[in-house]
């Protein structure tokens, strides 16, 4: 059973923009700080970008003032803009919601390609 459901990834030249979306329960949202990792081929999976216990955000400094990620919390959705964008930004995105205690699990999402061309 999927329980995080990503859309938005594709192909785009350089300097071009996308805006990710990752969809989820009310129950898995309510109860996960929600996150941005990616991973490029033969590199390890890294964050992008993550909401904080204090409501803050956590970038990446590689995409800090490129990329903004956002809740609506209507519809339980994490979003990730991604603007001007860089060939080396290409990677497999993938939706995190990490547990909020211990005893809330973690999910993750099943990836969404992106793929920036020079």
């Amino acid at each position: 059973q999927v329980q995080l459901v990503e859309s938005g990834g594709g192909l785009v030249q350089a300097g071009g923009s996308l805006r990710l979306s990752c969809a989820t329960s009310r129950s898995i949202f309510g109860n996960s700080f929600m996150g941005w990792y990616r991973q490029a081929p033969g590199k390890q999976r890294e964050l992008v970008a993550r909401m904080t216990s204090s409501g803050g955000t956590n970038y990446a400094d590689s995409v800090k003032g490129r990329f903004t990620i956002s809740v609506e919390n209507a519809k339980n959705t994490v979003l990730l803009q991604m603007n001007s964008l860089k060939p080396e930004d290409t990677a497999v995105y993938y939706c995190k919601a990490a547990g909020r205690t211990y005893y809330d699990p973690d999910y993750w999402g099943q990836g969404t390609q992106v793929t920036v061309s020079s």
